[in-house]
């Protein structure tokens, strides 16, 4: 636990790390107050309440990379005060709106949602020496589980005990103050050297979104994919076995174990590359389906549980050593759009899998969708040339991401 120890002390890292798990637990959760407002507060469908999702899904998705680009120009704290400002506006006004205006200001506030990731990862790197970013991204992976774990559980709470409108109001209530929070801690996005560089520009897209960059993002994608499919698979599973009142004791299980991979991660010498560990993660996700009752699911689980915090970690290691530093905040942004994209889509496509054959079959989807994205990332990796030394990417090894072009 040295290194952990070694990256809680740099300053700023405690609070900024604490801030984050703040704000990204009320994000992660936020699709979630905006379902239950509209299913129980609108009385309306559930396929309505899947639009407004939709809707705040796809503005975070285009967002992310247009913030970003905002925050490499402008600087963190103008961001963040548009962001906390229209989050404000909007979760105020939620309970208040008829439907039709709520799915277009559910767009326009994913648009503009405070962005809390990539600003921590942004931070993370420029904070942190090469040696203990690994153990940082894995301790901020770490807490993305934690904010997944504890969220859900909360607001189902809360909505038992209070009205929809009311959870929608302490949602957006916890992101504006995440986001009030790190405009206040304003953490350096720069390295003291890195900082010095700027003034040689801003370099042109093609010169950092090659092929490299690609595969990583790629990656983050298939990793988003299969979380999403792994947890309909669950649900489906053990609802067929009537059992579906203990998928939350196997999600919890799954969301420990991945804590305890990310932990285990990040306290080795040596990294793994990332096309290895979704490789794995796919590879172990595909048998989950021969566990048919919930004891067994959960002992099915751990595999893929230890090894989905490592994953994450080491996809925003590599983005963050692929990246100039001038554009860090545009390549964090794109790394949530992917991110974003996965989960939208690995949801209707292990839904499909499960209708055209049976709940088992959600988690082959889910584990060939890791094997695929792997797969595509390493080949991608394979084609494109290696760094040169004067290359904003030469402090990205071989094992940080990619196999190395022979």
């Amino acid at each position: 636990m040295t290194r952990f120890r070694q990256v809680l002390a740099v300053p700023g890292m405690a609070p900024l790390l604490g801030i984050s798990l703040l704000a990204r637990t009320a994000i992660t959760v936020d699709a979630m107050a905006l379902t239950m407002y509209v299913v129980i507060a609108l009385d309306l469908s559930y396929a309505a309440a899947g639009a407004v999702v939709a809707a705040l899904t796809a503005g975070v998705a285009l967002g992310g990379p247009l913030l970003g680009r905002m925050i490499d120009r402008r600087g963190l704290r103008t961001v963040l005060l548009a962001t906390v400002v229209s989050q404000l506006v909007f979760w105020l006004t939620v309970p208040v709106l008829p439907y039709v205006i709520l799915l277009c200001a559910s767009f326009a506030a994913g648009l503009l949602m405070v962005p809390i990731q990539s600003v921590t990862r942004q931070a993370i790197a420029a904070m942190t020496t090469a040696e203990q970013r690994r153990a940082a991204f894995a301790l901020e992976s770490v807490a993305g589980e934690l904010s997944y774990m504890v969220g859900p559980a909360v607001v189902v709470l809360c909505a038992a005990k209070v009205s929809p409108g009311v959870v929608a109001w302490g949602v957006g209530a916890a992101i504006v103050v995440g986001g009030a929070g790190i405009a206040l801690l304003n953490p350096p996005l720069r390295a003291g050297d890195e900082a010095g560089g700027e003034a040689a520009g801003r370099p042109r897209r093609r010169e950092w979104l090659g092929a490299r960059m690609v595969a990583v993002l790629t990656m983050g994608f298939g990793v988003a994919m299969l979380l999403s499919g792994v947890d309909l698979a669950i649900v489906a599973t053990l609802q067929e076995a009537g059992q579906v009142s203990w998928a939350a004791v196997v999600i919890a299980v799954f969301g420990v174990t991945s804590v305890v991979g990310g932990l285990v991660y990040g306290a080795l010498t040596r990294p793994m590359p990332t096309w290895l560990l979704l490789g794995l993660l796919g590879l172990v996700t595909i048998p989950v389906g021969l566990a048919h009752d919930w004891p067994w699911l959960c002992v099915a689980v751990i595999g893929a549980g230890l090894l989905t915090a490592p994953t994450l970690s080491t996809v925003s290691d590599a983005v963050s050593r692929l990246t100039p530093a001038a554009v860090r905040g545009e390549a964090t942004g794109l790394q949530a759009s992917a991110a974003s994209a996965g989960f939208a889509l690995g949801a209707p496509v292990v839904g499909v899998a499960i209708d055209a054959s049976v709940p088992a079959g959600g988690f082959v989807a889910a584990g060939l969708a890791g094997l695929l994205t792997a797969l595509t990332g390493y080949l991608l990796s394979r084609r494109s040339p290696a760094p040169s030394p004067s290359s904003s990417s030469q402090a990205l090894k071989p094992c940080d991401a990619v196999a190395p072009t022979p």
